[in-house]
This record gives C-alpha cells, sequence and structure tokens, in this order.
C-alpha cells in the first residue's frame, strides 16, 4: 500500500494502534476480572461497559469543534498525557479494591479518550490522498481484525500471568508510546489547524454550540450523509448489545466452566472473520459502488446474528462468529472510504461531533436495557433476534435511500469548499 510510503501516516497509524491495543488489553482484563470476582452479578460488567460508552453524552458538543478550531496535533497529545495520569489513578483505585473509584476513572478515562479520534481523524486528512481513502480505510479494518483476533486473548493472558492491575500497566505504557510517536510528528500548520489559529480561551459557550449547531446544518442539507448517519443510531445498539453478548453467551450458555478459553477462541474467529472480510472488502471496492457493499454486507449480518441465537453448539457458535465477522467487515470499509468523499474536511470535526453522540448514547441505552433486563425479564436469545433485526431494518432503510441519493451527490455540483485540504479521513475502528 501507497500509504505506509507517507511518514506521518505512519506514525499516526502505528501510535493509534498502540493505544487501541494496550486499551483493549486492559478492558478485556477488567472484563474478566468482573466476571471472576462477581461472576453471579453481570451488571458489573454491563456498567463498565457504559462507562466506556456514557462520556460521549457529556462531551460531545465541544469535541469535535475543538478539533475543528484548535490545534489537533496538541489535542492528541494532552489526550494521551492525561490518560497515562489516569491511568496510574486506575492502577491504585485497583490495587486498593476502590471499584466505585475504579468505575469513575474509566468514565474520565473514557471522556479524556473521545477527543483522540477526531483530531487523529482531521491529522490523517491532511496528509492523505484522495486515492488512498479507500486504501486507509481497508487497513483500518485489518486492524480492528487483529484486535479481535488477539485482542481477547492477550487479555485474558495479561489478567491469568499479571493480574488486572498488570495489564492496566501494558494499557498505561500504550498511551505513552502513542505519545511519543505523535509529539515525533511534524505537520504543516493548515493540517494542524485548518480554520487558522485557535486558543482555548476563544471556545466560549456561544462559539461552541454555534459550532455545533453548524455542524447540524451541514448534515441536513446533504442527505445521503443525513441517511447514513441516521442508520449509524440502530448500529450503535447493535455495538451496544455485541459489547457484552458473546461473553454473557459463553459464560451462561454454551462454556460456563471454560468461558475465558472460549472467549479467547471467539475473538480469534472473530478476527480472523473481520480479516478475510476485509481483503474481500478491499477487492469490491474497487468493483461495486459503496451503497450496495453496504447494504449487502448489512443484510447478510444481519441475518447471520439471528441465526448464532438458535446454535447450541460452542462451536458452530464460534463458526458463527466467524461468517459474522466476513460479512460485516465490508461495510465496515465502504463507510470508511466513502464519508470522506461527501464531507468536507473542514467539517470533519463538527460531523463527528454529531455521528458519536447519536452511536454512544444508543450503544449505553441499550447496555442500560441489557443491565435492567437480563437475566431476570429477557433471555439471550431474545437479544439476538432484536440485535439482528435491527440490522435488518438499517438495510432496508439504506435501500430505500442511498441508491438515489448516491445518483443525486455523484451529480451535484461540487462547491470549492468541499475539496479536503490534502485528503481525507481514515474513520477509526
Amino acid at each position: 500500500m501507497n500509504v505506509f510510503q507517507n511518514r506521518m501516516f505512519v506514525k499516526l497509524f502505528t501510535a493509534s494502534f498502540f493505544s487501541q491495543l494496550g486499551t483493549m488489553i486492559g478492558n478485556m482484563a477488567f472484563a474478566f476480572f468482573l466476571l471472576d470476582r462477581f461472576s453471579s452479578q453481570p451488571f458489573y460488567m454491563t456498567l463498565a461497559e457504559m462507562m466506556y460508552s456514557l462520556p460521549t453524552l457529556f462531551v460531545f458538543f465541544i469535541v469535535g469543534v475543538a478539533a475543528d478550531r484548535m490545534n489537533r496535533k496538541s489535542i492528541c497529545l494532552y489526550s494521551n498525557y492525561i490518560r497515562i495520569g489516569l491511568t496510574v489513578l486506575l492502577f491504585l483505585s485497583l490495587f486498593l479494591e476502590i471499584l466505585p473509584l475504579t468505575f469513575l476513572i474509566l468514565f474520565l478515562r473514557s471522556a479524556v479518550a473521545k477527543f483522540f479520534a477526531p483530531a487523529e481523524t482531521g491529522l490523517v486528512q491532511g496528509i492523505l490522498s484522495k486515492e488512498q481513502y479507500m486504501q486507509a480505510a481497508g487497513l483500518n479494518q485489518t486492524v480492528f481484525g487483529l484486535f479481535m483476533l488477539f485482542g481477547t486473548a492477550l487479555g485474558a493472558l495479561a489478567y491469568h500471568w499479571i493480574g488486572v492491575e498488570g495489564a492496566v500497566i501494558i494499557d498505561g505504557l500504550g498511551f505513552i508510546l502513542s505519545a511519543l510517536l505523535i509529539r515525533s510528528c511534524s505537520f504543516e500548520e493548515k493540517v494542524q489547524q485548518p480554520n487558522g489559529p485557535g486558543k482555548w480561551r476563544d471556545m466560549s459557550v456561544k462559539t461552541v454550540w454555534g459550532d455545533f449547531a453548524e455542524g447540524l446544518k451541514y448534515i441536513w442539507r446533504k442527505p445521503l450523509l443525513l441517511s447514513i448517519i441516521t442508520g449509524f443510531i440502530l448500529f450503535g445498539f447493535v455495538n451496544g448489545g455485541f459489547t457484552v453478548l458473546p461473553l454473557f453467551s459463553l459464560k451462561y450458555k454454551l462454556a460456563a466452566y471454560e468461558y475465558e478459553k472460549f472467549a479467547s477462541l471467539l475473538s480469534v474467529s472473530l478476527g480472523v472473520g473481520v480479516l478475510v472480510g476485509s481483503a474481500l472488502g478491499t477487492i469490491l471496492a474497487k468493483k461495486i459502488k459503496p451503497h450496495v457493499m453496504i447494504i449487502g454486507s448489512v443484510v447478510s449480518s444481519g441475518l447471520m446474528v439471528i441465526g448464532i441465537n438458535y446454535v447450541n453448539d460452542i462451536w458452530l457458535f464460534l463458526i458463527g462468529f466467524l461468517f459474522t465477522g466476513i460479512l460485516i467487515a465490508p461495510a465496515n470499509i465502504a463507510i470508511g472510504g466513502w464519508m470522506p468523499q461527501i464531507v468536507d474536511g473542514k467539517m470533519m470535526g463538527r460531523v463527528n461531533a454529531w455521528i458519536d453522540p447519536l452511536m454512544m448514547g444508543a450503544q449505553s441505552l441499550a447496555l442500560g436495557l441489557i443491565a435492567l433486563f437480563y437475566p431476570r425479564f429477557i433471555s439471550l436469545d431474545w437479544i439476538y433476534i432484536v440485535l439482528g433485526s435491527l440490522m435488518l431494518v438499517v438495510a432496508v432503510f439504506y435501500t430505500l435511500k442511498l441508491p438515489k441519493q448516491a445518483a443525486e451527490e455523484e451529480s451535484a455540483p461540487k462547491e470549492s469548499q468541499e475539496k479536503p485540504v490534502q485528503g481525507a479521513p481514515s474513520v477509526s475502528g
């Protein structure tokens, strides 16, 4: 891939990789810790997942505006610095076994993390050409597959070998490496601040809400973008369910006494599926239109999720998730490569400012409903059916909207301000 010939992209990509890998290991180790310590109370694991998604609802109105107005490199750096400090406090809270403080720190650390992605996406946007959009999206999806492939296994190994505290140390090291790599980058001023110099003291409430409203107006003026983002809301519900559903299925249905081993195998199955699907999606992206990839991928993966509900054999369960990974990956590649083509580079932060709270709000709501109703009122089977059905609803909605709107987008005259600064962002997994 010629994106690797760009040194700045390699550094940013590696920085994001270390940050996400460390976080995945730490989060998975903490999940195993909660399932072991509170095996009869799945509520605690669901609550932990909510600590990762709920902060979006508290900072969504400022993260995108900050990424568009402030120095993007500085935002990435300070996001890492603050998370390093919070990780030290997280280690202490776990060592002292103060669980309420642990959940509070997880919430704060996640809130700070929300500033990283829009700023990092904006930086990548300034250093890639239009022809590299799909390459970057495919690469991000491949890395997501690698996380699926090794993340749970590494989290389980870290939990058993060095404990949850040791896994948190690995998490912190990931932030340190990420900060060092970003610090070594040298970007042009228009890449770091495409809308001109900005200072935090200029970020008044009026300014923030004005820019936030401008993002909504921009989305509303672009029917294709509005339709895609509307579907993201239901995707958020699906993501929320699947943050806990596979582990619950293993722990409480299929492999109660060996769930950790099979959780690692599940991660490998899904990871291999995503890698295969990413390779397939990269090939398909050159031959068919993005909306066709998205619709076909969502329909097939939704049907697969419903089918998994009826599987009672652990090995068939793993195979089901293998095919789910294969089927869903092309949709992620298509969306990741398509969004930069329809969003003005100078507006990407403000667009993301609306996408993140919509998805994370839906994800938090899904987790909250699961925490309230499972296992007392609903079974795992019903959760699978609901999630698969939501994916089919999205597919129907996209089928009705995207083909016509994509044709209109292609035929519409391009406005000068719609040209990216020097490229387009890749969408993080």
